[in-house]
């Protein structure tokens, strides 16, 4: 079967202080991206579709797109705040993208099969792709089904400040809730703590927006957000996240959704101090042959 990879690119990096999705941090300037496409090539994905922003369109089409011709089918959609349901449209300002969610229906022309989706700017690792495949082969086109790549809490860390994740509840293997929490830190004692001072289980499993769903869910998740609208529209900081349609799935549709473990280890530019992280873990990588030195082919 045929296996596209969509890629949320359209984030406005405020925290990191600039586009992070762009960022090189491998040895001839490949970015996150760049890694993660490489594992999705050898997972057997034939199709990219990047989901980002007008004013970036132009750098993404020189840094990105060009260098996977011949590599990849590349499509790429807009994010943009004005695609909202009729109701609202010419009634909401916004300058902040609405959210992952919102990313997520706006691959809806460019999606027809079952897909993985994730964020730009995480790195995932090569295990996590080969599972993410072998799990979309299980996924029916027609009916709403999901999935979930999970990783441990203790793996998704920033040496340089906090984090928020979505914690995950599951049992039987299926995710019961999905949790947003924030302030996820290591603190001096070792153990891993919230916002509020509680301690986190190290070995929970945390939700990195590995997603892997149908193409139903954008009819889902349309509707969805037109309910968040009514509610939230005039609210310049609210977002419509991925885990609140997956809840809403859970909790509406009975939906069983699979939490598969991975036991590979994030790496994210979540702070600008964590880009040499990043770099020493890729670089690691290629001593040991996980990546070559030069990912694609000049053209």
């Amino acid at each position: 079967m045929k296996k596209t990879l969509v890629i949320m690119a359209a984030g406005m990096g405020s925290r990191y202080g600039g586009l992070k999705q762009l960022d090189g941090i491998g040895p001839n300037g490949e970015t996150i991206m760049d890694y993660s496409l490489f594992d999705a090539v050898r997972a057997g994905f034939s199709k990219v579709v990047f989901i980002i922003r007008r004013d970036i369109a132009k750098a993404f089409e020189e840094q990105i797109i060009r260098k996977l011709e011949g590599t990849l089918e590349v499509a790429y959609v807009f994010q943009e705040t004005d695609d909202i349901p009729e109701p609202y449209k010419g009634t909401v300002q916004r300058n902040k993208p609405w959210g992952t969610g919102h990313a997520l229906i706006s691959a809806a022309a460019e999606v027809t099969e079952p897909f993985l989706i994730i964020n730009a700017d995480d790195y995932y690792g090569p295990s996590a792709f080969a599972s993410a495949a072998r799990r979309l082969e299980g996924i029916d086109n027609q009916r709403l089904q999901a999935a979930l790549i999970a990783y441990r809490l203790k793996h998704t860390l920033s040496a340089n400040g906090t984090v928020a994740r979505g914690i995950c509840r599951s049992e039987g293997g299926y995710l019961t809730s999905i949790t947003e929490t924030l302030g996820l830190q290591r603190a001096a004692s070792g153990i891993v703590v919230d916002g509020k001072g509680e301690e986190i289980p190290e070995e929970t499993m945390v939700s990195m927006n590995m997603w892997l769903f149908s193409p139903p869910i954008f009819s889902f998740a349309k509707a969805l957000f037109s309910q968040f609208l009514v509610q939230h529209r005039n609210e310049e900081k609210a977002e419509f996240f991925i885990p609140d349609i997956v809840e809403a799935l859970i909790a509406k549709q009975g939906a069983k959704i699979p939490l598969v473990e991975t036991e590979e280890r994030w790496y994210g530019v979540t702070y600008a101090e964590d880009k040499n992280a990043v770099m020493q873990a890729i670089a690691a990588a290629i001593r040991t042959g996980t990546y070559p030195e030069t990912l694609w082919r000049q053209r």
